[in-house]
């Protein structure tokens, strides 16, 4: 299993009160040592403003924030928990993603999902269409985004996106840059991870549950004719299950392990967004018995 981390920027308000220069500094210091620790990969959320209710503390742009980090790290495996892909065209964000794999030197991920926070999508004038629209609209950008991040050119018409011989130029470096959908959603969202994902990441579930979904969505996977072995499974864990230190916190992370999950991402610098709180995950993931690599 591997273990992944959020880097702070804001949306939790685990920068308030701070100055924005300070806390990005911060947040630099923090992917650095991230990568120097041995942690699989970084994280951002994909947010205008913060969580639970919109407040004028800082939330810093996550396209921005990674590319930022690509060039401050080494190994790490970059990408976002998770786009909102109605937040962009997706013809865009496979450009973006692609710009941001060769800039970190073929790390990109493309962490993708339907959205969900009414209140952004309103104040920044994208409406808010129910969840069947919404996740109607993300098929047909997942198949934008799959087709323009292939060849380097795509064609698509649909009900609401198309792209006529678009033209997607460096591709990345990778030669397919991993995709992931997120969501919990049993029916459409795991029919699409079927359909074009790598990996399906889940949110804020606890293992027992996430060991009964695998086992489903592998069954699914035989029923569409795809092999279960090429689909990975991957956690966003409870933030307050992980920031804690101690005998607690190992146990979670081991219990995690036990299930088979490829990868977890977790929050530890949620509450502490220090050095310090980040070393003493580091401690306790590898006294859970996971490995972490070295710089």
């Amino acid at each position: 299993m591997k273990v992944g981390l959020i880097t702070p920027q804001g949306w939790k308000m685990e920068y308030e009160g701070w100055d924005p220069a300070e806390a990005w500094a911060n947040t630099v210091a923090l992917a650095k040592q991230a990568d120097e620790l041995g942690f699989e990969s970084l994280w951002a959320f994909d947010h205008f403003t913060t969580v639970p209710e919109p407040t004028d503390e800082m939330t810093l742009e996550s396209f921005s924030q990674l590319s930022a980090i690509a060039m401050v790290t080494k190994n790490v495996r970059l990408g976002h928990m998770v786009i909102c892909t109605s937040f962009r065209n997706p013809a865009l964000t496979a450009k973006l993603a692609s710009t941001i794999d060769v800039i970190s030197g073929g790390r990109f991920e493309i962490g993708i999902g339907a959205g969900w926070k009414k209140d952004e999508w309103i104040a920044y004038g994208y409406g808010f269409p129910p969840i069947g629209e919404r996740i109607s609209t993300f098929e047909e950008h997942l198949e934008v985004i799959t087709r323009m991040i292939a060849p380097g050119r795509a064609t698509y018409e649909g009900e609401r996106v198309h792209v006529r011989g678009a033209i997607n130029e460096p591709r990345g470096i990778q030669e397919k840059i991993p995709l992931i959908v997120g969501g919990n959603g049993r029916v459409r969202t795991a029919a699409l991870a079927i359909r074009f994902a790598d990996e399906l990441n889940f949110v804020f579930q606890r293992p027992p549950w996430v060991t009964e979904r695998m086992a489903e969505v592998r069954a699914k996977c035989e029923a569409a004719g795809r092999d279960p072995d090429t689909l990975r499974f991957s956690v966003y864990t409870l933030d307050e299950d992980y920031t804690e230190a101690g005998a607690a916190r190992v146990d979670r992370i081991a219990a995690w392990a036990e299930t088979g999950v490829d990868r977890i991402i977790c929050f530890p610098t949620k509450y502490d967004p220090s050095l310090e709180a980040q070393a003493a995950f580091a401690e306790d993931v590898r006294a859970a018995g996971v490995a972490l690599g070295s710089a």
